[in-house]
């Protein structure tokens, strides 16, 4: 596990740039924390960093449930599952057409997929510290580890 101490927008939106920049295949990465708490700033320099155009302007899908951005050969779908009420919407959305190598799966508010056991490659936490730094912390599994394990040389 890797923990990271953002103090503004700008480091957390260099993180996920960072992120971003290593990214070559598909991959899924859960997003948790709290409102406020710099999980859809983290995906804006994500975005940036996978070569996603600027006139896309990044937001949370929490309506749409689904934004996708073309990145190259490769698709960001940015997801906001909060507002699903059960596993079977899943469905109805599409989830399970989205997961191949040429989809870079992002989810804010994945607790619904633990339902089915799904396995992010990547998992970030976002939580505030009492000084209102964001604490990011970063655990992965294959392919995950080797990703992060480039960043952080």
């Amino acid at each position: 596990m890797k923990t990271i101490e953002s103090k503004n927008s700008k480091q957390t939106i260099h993180l996920g740039e960072q992120m971003g920049k290593n990214i070559s295949q598909g991959i899924c990465i859960a997003l948790n924390g709290e409102l406020g708490a710099g999980k859809t700033t983290f995906v804006q320099g994500f975005a940036k960093g996978l070569g996603v155009s600027e006139k896309y302007y990044i937001t949370s899908p929490t309506y749409n449930i689904i934004n996708e951005y073309p990145a190259g050969v490769l698709t960001l779908c940015h997801l906001d599952l909060y507002r699903l009420e059960s596993v079977d919407e899943l469905e109805t959305i599409g989830f399970d057409d989205l997961i191949d190598d040429t989809h870079i799966i992002v989810v804010e508010w994945p607790e619904i997929l633990k339902h089915i056991s799904f396995k992010f490659d990547i998992e970030i936490n976002f939580k505030f510290d009492e000084h209102y730094n964001r604490i990011i912390s970063i655990t992965s599994g294959q392919p995950g580890s080797n990703l992060i394990s480039n960043m952080f040389l």
